[in-house]
């Protein structure tokens, strides 16, 4: 339990972190609709989220991941994107 809380608390600890939590709070607000997946239903991909960030690819997916590891957001891929929604 002790290492999950500090796993959580070390994945909000970041600006940009925080930003896409907000963000994915409310998906229709903060993105454009997507071509493939419904940004409630199956969340934001995760190039929208890489473009509005601001951020290289490799460094969005590195933020995504930590998020996902301290189980704040889901991936689910869909055709060869991965699609991010809140948990």
């Amino acid at each position: 339990m002790a290492m999950a809380l500090e796993a959580g608390f070390k994945a909000l600890a970041n600006e940009k972190r925080l930003r896409i939590m907000d963000w994915l709070k409310e998906p229709t607000t903060h993105f454009r609709p997507q071509v493939d997946g419904d940004l409630v239903k199956d969340g934001v991909c995760g190039v929208s989220i890489t473009e509005k960030l601001g951020v290289s690819q490799p460094t969005a997916s590195e933020h995504l991941r930590i998020l996902v590891d301290a189980r704040f957001l889901t991936g689910k891929k869909i055709k060869q994107w991965i699609f991010y929604q809140r948990d």
